[in-house]
C-alpha cells in the first residue's frame, strides 16, 4: 500500500513508573502493577507531505492499568502551541496512526488504548542531551519530565548503561537514565528516580528509520 510520504525526527525522551530498565522492555510486567509515565519528542527535521514540521515538540502522557499489551490504556497528548493549523492535522494524522503501517509505534500503541483526553495545546520547553543522559520537558513553566544520569550507589559516579533491542518498533538502542515526572492534571502522577530513558527517534510510514535510529 503507498502512503503520504512522512517523517519526524529528532531526540526523545520518556519517563515511567517502571524501576530502571523497565521489565517491559523484556516482556516483563510493569514494576509497580500499573504502567504509566510521560514522553517527549523534538521534532528537528520533520514533515508530512508538503506540510514542514521542523521545529516543533510534541509529547503524551498515558496510563495503562496493567502491562501494556492487556490494553485498558489512557492518554493525553501534549502539542507545541506553536503549530499552525495544518501542521496540527499532520500531527494528528501520525500520531493517530493514519499513513502508516499497523506496525508502527503509534498503531501498536494505539491498538492498546481504550481511550483518550483532548490534546493539550501548551508552551513547552524540550532540552536533551543523550550522550550525557540529560532531558527535561517543561509544559506552561511547569517541569514534567527530568533525566539525569543514574549514579553508581557506591562512587557516587555516574553509571551508564543501555537497551539494545535489534527489532524493537519504538527504537533500537537507548540510552538510560533516571528519571522524574510530575503531572498536577489530567493524568495526575509523581515518581522520583524511575526509568528514564532517551535516544534519537526518527518514525516514518513504515516504522523506526534504519539510517537514523
Amino acid at each position: 500500500m503507498a502512503y503520504i510520504d512522512w517523517k519526524i525526527s529528532g531526540p526523545k525522551i520518556g519517563v515511567c513508573s517502571c524501576d530502571y530498565g523497565c521489565p517491559c522492555e523484556f516482556n516483563g510486567k510493569p514494576s509497580r502493577g500499573v504502567c504509566e509515565g510521560g514522553e517527549a519528542h523534538l521534532i528537528e527535521e520533520g514533515f508530512f507531505g508538503d506540510v514542514r514540521l521542523d521545529g516543533l515538540v510534541i509529547g503524551a502522557s498515558y496510563r495503562w492499568p496493567g502491562p501494556v499489551h492487556e490494553g485498558g490504556g489512557w492518554a493525553q497528548g501534549i502539542i507545541d502551541k506553536r503549530a499552525t493549523d495544518e501542521q496540527v492535522d499532520a500531527l494528528f494524522k501520525i500520531l493517530g496512526g493514519e499513513e502508516q503501517e499497523p506496525t508502527t509505534v503509534f498503531n501498536i500503541y494505539g491498538s492498546t488504548m481504550d481511550g483518550e483526553d483532548d490534546p493539550l495545546f501548551a508552551d513547552l520547553e524540550f532540552e536533551a542531551d543523550i550522550e550525557a543522559r540529560t532531558g527535561k520537558l517543561v509544559v506552561d513553566g511547569k517541569t514534567m519530565l527530568n533525566i539525569t544520569p543514574i549514579k553508581n550507589p557506591v562512587t557516587g559516579k555516574p553509571h551508564r548503561a543501555r537497551i539494545v533491542l535489534p527489532e524493537g518498533f519504538e527504537f533500537r538502542e537507548a540510552e538510560m537514565g533516571s528519571g522524574d515526572i510530575t503531572i498536577t492534571e489530567g493524568l495526575k502522577m509523581q515518581y522520583e528516580k524511575v526509568y528514564g530513558v532517551l535516544w534519537h527517534a526518527s518514525y516514518g510510514p513504515y516504522g523506526v528509520i534504519e539510517t537514523a535510529a
